[in-house]
């Protein structure tokens, strides 16, 4: 890539590490579902522009229900779910299970429109994979003996599990978008689906909207957040992808967590484990082969 695309590339990364940040300041105050609703309702208002764009409001008109559709499964409820995850474990945490979006996105992609990954990317998946589990196994503050589990244990695991549910949307979007939004503006399909989540997180947010006042910083975070993390990072994202291809668009997951612990250390005094770091890695080089971005010296098969 050129010196000016890896700068658009590091700014990506670090705007989506910043997103977890910007949900846990939100949430504190609004709620997962209230600060999720305003998040993509906001950045569907800033994304209203983009159909001037010559040829996105007819791209928009051909498929209309899928570029909403696609919005739920893209934006709505991974969206509630990571900000969930963010009240109740650490943003760098929730951002290290963030980075198996792409194995998330192989195995659907995998099961349902039968893309079989070769040797080396179905060892990257089972890498991928048992480096969550021994980050969760780590994380859950579970003892040998389930007696002696703490109350929080239950909260951090259900917080966990938000994440990798929320990265299943992923996987679930991206082979959505594959079979029925391909050859799409993708202008459109930005702004189409955060349309499309905004009506579904409508009702959920107001029902569920704080009774006490909120604070100029927590607005100052979802508007951060809607703005720069999800507004102005899709349409970096599809130039990256436009000018590098999906393939080395899709490496920034292996940078947000970096950014993400960073900005957890310094704004909200996380603590940086070994063991989170050495999980973390795993899941990296899981989802570098899984995704093909490394590939073993040597052709490996895995056993029939």
């Amino acid at each position: 890539m050129s010196p000016p695309l890896i700068a658009e590339f590091c700014l990506l990364a670090a705007l989506w590490g910043a997103s977890f940040l910007f949900m846990h300041m939100g949430a504190a105050e609004f709620g997962a579902i209230p600060t999720a609703g305003l998040r993509v309702g906001l950045a569907a208002v800033f994304l209203l522009p983009v159909f001037l764009v010559k040829g996105v409001w007819a791209d928009f008109k051909r498929r209309p229900r899928e570029m909403l559709f696609v919005g739920v499964l893209n934006s709505a409820l991974p969206f509630a779910l990571f900000t969930f995850a963010v009240m109740h474990i650490a943003t760098g945490l929730t951002a290290i299970l963030n980075a198996t979006v792409p194995l998330s996105g192989a195995l659907v992609a995998w099961l349902w429109l039968k893309d079989r990954p070769n040797g080396s990317r179905t060892l990257g998946l089972c890498i991928g994979f048992a480096g969550v589990a021994l980050l969760v196994l780590g994380k859950s503050g579970f003892t040998t003996e389930i007696a002696r589990a703490t109350p929080s244990s239950g909260i951090t695991l259900l917080a966990m599990g938000a994440c990798l549910l929320a990265t299943l949307c992923y996987g679930l979007a991206a082979s959505y978008t594959k079979r029925y939004l391909s050859g799409s503006h993708p202008l459109a399909t930005a702004a189409g689906s955060q349309i499309g989540a905004s009506l579904l997180l409508m009702l959920p947010t107001l029902w569920l909207w704080p009774e006490q006042a909120v604070s100029r910083s927590a607005w100052a975070a979802v508007a951060a957040v809607a703005l720069f993390c999800t507004a102005i990072a899709y349409i970096l994202f599809f130039h990256i992808i436009e000018k590098a291809g999906p393939a080395k668009a899709l490496t920034v997951t292996f940078l947000v967590p970096v950014f993400a612990l960073l900005y957890g250390v310094l704004f909200l005094n996380e603590a940086i484990t070994p063991w989170t770091l050495v999980c973390g890695c795993v899941i990296v080089l899981g989802t570098s082969l899984s995704t093909g971005f490394l590939r073993l010296p040597v052709r490996w098969k895995p056993a029939a």
